[in-house]
């Protein structure tokens, strides 16, 4: 099994950046992939980033390209979210999500959110 823990979440005036970390823990050799959820005020959760293994490839919400990067450090067991040039729409809980196989299925592992506020 894999755990997530997030953090790095916080208050930020517009423009300015953030950058969430996700803390794994297990079976880390059972990773498939790595993604960034967000959940705003009056909307359905969804992705915003992810990186797939072991290509390394990533893929981003139209709305974050540019500003947003979601990297891994394998030696640190931590997935990261940089989030630059934030704007008021991103303003919602952040969520880490780890797809790994697990009992030979394709599990999640999602952490308990941090929350971004960002104001103008």
């Amino acid at each position: 099994q894999v755990q997530v823990v997030e953090s790095g979440g916080g208050l930020v005036q517009a423009g300015g950046s953030l950058r969430l970390s996700c803390a794994l823990s297990g079976n880390m050799a059972s990773i498939v992939e790595h993604a960034w959820h967000r959940e705003s005020p009056g909307k359905m959760r969804e992705q915003v980033a992810n990186l797939l293994k072991p290509s390394l490839t990533t893929n981003y919400l139209d709305s974050v390209k540019g500003r947003f990067t979601i990297s891994g450090d394998h030696a640190k067991s931590k997935v990261y979210l940089q989030m630059d040039s934030l704007r008021p729409e991103d303003t919602g809980v952040y969520y880490c999500r780890a797809v790994h196989i697990f009992n030979g299925r394709y599990t999640d592992a999602w952490g308990q959110g941090t929350q971004v506020t960002v104001y103008s």
